[in-house]
């Protein structure tokens, strides 16, 4: 089941909050409902892994459970153990799901063997709940929190069904309080459904018009694919991706700040960003912190000496690209942040140039990683490249279907490129205090989410396919 559906809209969501509200008082019920209402999410869409998920909140529940019973000076080793133990549960699930095929399948070349690749299915949003449930067992093992002895309310942590398959990566000491003894009110509904509104409208008004436009430019044949056209489908993508996961991120605050949580922000304006470094303080905060605080500070950080540092920086982005997807592509687009980011690290770069001409050249970066980041191979993407800066030959600079799709499409493009940046942020600010502004607010914002809500229901009802790129991670 995903957000932008009848199924979600019309009756899973409506009927959720009709028992939550009005026919839950306790807390305690309230969780156990929400907790087999996300199971019920989750195998809508997956049935079979529904178990998976189960054996996950079981199996982490269980090394939490010893984790608490062997602290202590004297019991560190057997703590040690169980946190291993743990950490490899859930990396061997990951890893057997998503890597095993690409793992057989380059032993097979490398080796000349002749082993048959197994087809294994991806669960949806196992790398989201596996690195939660990682961070769990390492914040109960730093004594940061206390390990959760109700079981229900580790599973509510888990498989919560707003951020379950596709974030933000929520942290249990984040929301360990707000499981047990969270206060929900009207002021906090109508922000989160107003919020949810908000991610619902990025996705099915702008990421999935734009997508049109990407899906139409990767797919072409490179002979007939123009100079102008890749760039105009690179620039669709790059929208598309931010509005599909960043709407996504929205839409899951939203839901939690109906049902009483307040999660993280997930992103912050990527594309405004001053370096590479404040790209990835912006882009998808929830995983950039996770990696910084569950790896790489671990490592040693920028404790240790320079080499070491940077090859912990180096592992990072390795990982990085492999949590991303099983394929060489996405390995290949981690290096390429790694390098500018190291770059930025050695010689401080961003400094020495324009910060206007910084900013553009780091979008351009940006956008070349997502060449790759969204081809079907790493070779797919050199051609694809190759056309956009004009080195094959063979291709013309424009053509009769980059004109149709530019007249079809060119108004979503301008509005994802608004909506991008902070303009509305800058004009809330300024008129902040103006008593005009507030007056008039308080007659066009309601109007403004009212059309908003006609728009993304009629788009809704006549779209069936509305996938999220963050799924497949």
């Amino acid at each position: 089941m995903i957000f932008p559906s009848v199924a979600f809209l019309m009756f899973f969501l409506p009927m959720v909050l009709f028992v939550y509200y009005v026919c839950l008082r306790k807390i305690k019920t309230r969780n156990l409902f929400l907790f087999f209402a996300s199971l019920f999410f989750y195998a809508w869409g997956e049935p079979v892994f529904v178990w998976l998920m189960i054996v996950s909140v079981c199996w982490n529940y269980l090394i939490g459970l010893l984790l608490g019973r062997y602290q202590g000076r004297e019991r560190r080793r057997k703590e040690k153990i169980s946190l291993w133990l743990g950490i490899f549960g859930n990396l061997f699930c990951l890893g057997f799901f998503k890597y095993s095929g690409f793992l057989v399948d380059n032993l097979n070349r490398l080796f000349h063997l002749s082993v048959s690749v197994p087809e294994v299915y991806l669960p949806i949003g196992i790398s989201f709940f596996s690195f939660q449930s990682l961070s769990y067992l390492v914040d109960v093992y730093r004594r940061e929190v206390l390990p959760q002895k109700n079981i229900i309310d580790l599973g509510l942590y888990i498989a919560f069904f707003p951020q379950l398959v596709a974030g933000p990566i929520v942290r249990y000491q984040a929301v360990a309080e707000q499981i047990k003894s969270r206060q929900e009110n009207w002021h906090d509904f109508s922000v989160g459904f107003c919020r949810f509104l908000l991610g619902l409208g990025k996705k099915v008004l702008i990421a999935n018009q734009v997508a049109v436009v990407a899906d139409k430019a990767f797919n072409m044949p490179a002979s007939e694919l123009t100079v102008g056209f890749a760039w105009f489908g690179i620039i669709a993508y790059s929208l598309q991706i931010f509005f599909d996961f960043a709407g996504y991120s929205d839409m899951a605050i939203g839901l939690g700040k109906m049902f009483g949580f307040s999660f993280a922000e997930n992103f912050h304006y990527p594309y405004m960003a001053s370096s590479v470094t404040d790209f990835w303080r912006r882009w998808h905060i929830s995983l950039s912190s996770w990696f910084r605080d569950y790896l790489y500070i671990p490592l040693g950080g920028s404790r240790v000496g320079i080499f070491r540092c940077y090859l912990n920086l180096w592992v990072v982005w390795l990982c990085t690209g492999m949590w991303h997807g099983a394929d060489w592509s996405f390995l290949l687009w981690g290096m390429w942040h790694f390098v500018f980011l190291l770059t930025e690290k050695v010689w401080h770069v961003e400094r020495k140039i324009p910060a206007a001409l910084y900013r553009a050249w780091v979008l351009l970066l940006v956008m070349i990683g997502w060449v790759f980041f969204r081809a079907a191979d790493i070779g797919s993407g050199i051609c694809y490249l190759e056309t956009m800066f004009a080195l094959n030959s063979a291709a013309a600079l424009w053509n009769d279907t980059a004109t149709l799709y530019w007249q079809e499409y060119w108004f979503y493009l301008c509005l994802g490129t608004v909506f991008s940046v902070d303009v509305a942020l800058q004009c809330k600010k300024r008129f902040a205090e103006s008593v005009l502004w507030q007056r008039s607010m308080l007659l066009l914002q309601p109007a403004a989410y009212g059309v908003l809500l006609l728009l993304v229901l009629s788009f809704v009802a006549k779209e069936q396919y509305n996938p999220f790129i963050y799924f497949n991670f």
